[in-house]
């Protein structure tokens, strides 16, 4: 079905929808440095860089847009420098959208060094071990100076689920839970949720109000909630109800399960503005973004396809664990294939790209796993374009499926996901 929607605000950013498909929508975001279609992924460049890829390389995958990391370009260059330099995008020289992340994250993830107020979160640096601070105020002068099209609020990502419910991600969630314990009697994991929501909706009140450059950069506020539905109502209400260019779906897959992300995912998603950007953080398995983009999601991020390329390990539409294969193991050694018969990668045809190879033959997994075996950057390299070309084509796809109105095309290219897609697909939508 053809619907459009257009976000026309006082922001930097115009949001259209072009097609709809049951919940799912596809359109074009524009900002101050070019557009980019949804549904899209965003690479994540934590420092300013998708690690061994040149920009034009990450722009040839199909790339529109990239995510950088504000806490860790904070404690190295500094914003101050980069801000000099011109802005991140002119620093990076890459020429087109980016993203940051507050940080909010960062104060979960590192647990164990940092400490959490009311008032922001005091981390140990990764660098020096001297005592860094981050708030709402904080955050939004980092992001100012650094540049992006669009930033994220700060706010506070409590553990999803229990630290005692069962065995998930212990380590990081009891270090999260006991950051936050305050009272003599220890962790309440609802009353902490609750109080994260509070504080989030706290905290994006004075984000909104201490961000200085709204004509030039747009602001997301983050839904959060944990596995908590009401907690997630009450979180969209509140944080909806702040005029925002666009807004995200946090803390998920931070110890939860594929299901669960699927749950609190087709619970909130159409709960937020149908006129405006849709994200969902850190999720990044092909399963979970469909899921995702047929709940009504319209960006992601995460660090899977460019960390796991570093690891020789390839996403591919083959069955297997995560669609992955393990180009390190053994049968692989004599392996004549591309990564991906039929991809259109890098990896996969070189010639395709004007890549001068023998009767244009690709890079083989045989010779992609000698490259791992010794230590050879042009592997990681390799599996990196691959992966990365893999989800922009996964994204493509799924724009393609909403516009012809019918996920048949999809299930065609992606057999594996016939199960998944009809498993999300309402009786009153094509299948």
């Amino acid at each position: 079905m053809i619907r459009t929607y257009v976000c026309l605000m006082s922001t930097p950013l115009n949001y259209t929808i072009h097609h709809t498909l049951g919940n799912a929508r596809s359109g074009t975001v524009e900002t101050l440095h070019g557009s980019f279609d949804t549904p899209a992924f965003m690479p994540v460049g934590t420092r300013a860089t998708i690690k061994g890829i040149l920009p034009q390389q990450v722009k040839e995958t199909g790339s529109q847009i990239l995510l950088n990391n504000t806490y860790h370009l904070m404690l190295r260059p500094g914003s101050e420098l980069i801000r000099d330099m011109g802005g991140v995008h002119k620093f990076m020289n890459w020429n087109g959208p980016i993203l940051t992340d507050s940080g909010g994250y960062q104060a979960y993830s590192m647990a164990d060094i940092n400490a959490i107020d009311e008032d922001g979160v005091t981390f140990k640096s990764i660098l020096d071990g001297s005592k860094i601070r981050m708030n709402p105020e904080i955050a939004m002068r980092v992001q100012n100076e650094l540049g992006p099209d669009i930033m994220m609020a700060f706010d506070d990502c409590p553990p999803s689920v229990d630290p005692q419910a069962g065995p998930v991600n212990q380590t990081r969630l009891r270090h999260a839970a006991r950051r936050d314990t305050t009272k003599k009697n220890g962790y309440n994991h609802a009353e902490r949720l609750q109080i994260a929501n509070e504080r989030t909706v706290r905290w994006l009140e004075r984000c909104k109000a201490s961000h200085a450059r709204p004509e030039e950069q747009s602001l997301f506020g983050i839904v959060q909630g944990g596995t908590d539905l009401e907690q997630r109502d009450w979180s969209v209400e509140r944080i909806c109800n702040i005029d925002l260019p666009g807004y995200a779906i946090g803390g998920v897959a931070v110890g939860e399960s594929t299901d669960d992300i699927a749950k609190i995912v087709r619970h909130t998603a159409p709960q937020m503005p149908t006129h405006k950007p849709r994200y969902l953080m850190g999720v990044g398995y092909e399963r979970d973004i469909v899921a995702a983009v047929m709940s009504g999601v319209d960006m992601f991020d995460c660090v899977l396809p460019t960390r796991n390329g570093r690891n020789a390990n390839a996403f591919t539409c083959e069955p297997g664990r995560d669609g992955q294969i393990r180009l390190r193991n053994a049968p692989f050694a004599r392996d004549p294939l591309p990564i991906e018969p039929g991809c259109d990668c890098h990896a996969c045809n070189p010639a395709l790209h004007g890549w001068d190879t023998p009767d244009g033959q690709p890079f083989t997994r045989s010779y992609i796993r000698h490259l791992f075996m010794t230590g050879e950057m042009l592997g990681p390299i390799l599996v990196t374009l691959h992966n990365l070309r893999f989800f922009q084509r996964l994204t493509s796809d799924l724009r393609d499926a909403i516009k012809a109105g019918d996920w048949s095309g999809l299930i065609a290219q992606r057999p594996h996901l016939k199960e998944l897609i009809e498993a999300n697909t309402p009786e009153s939508n094509p299948k």
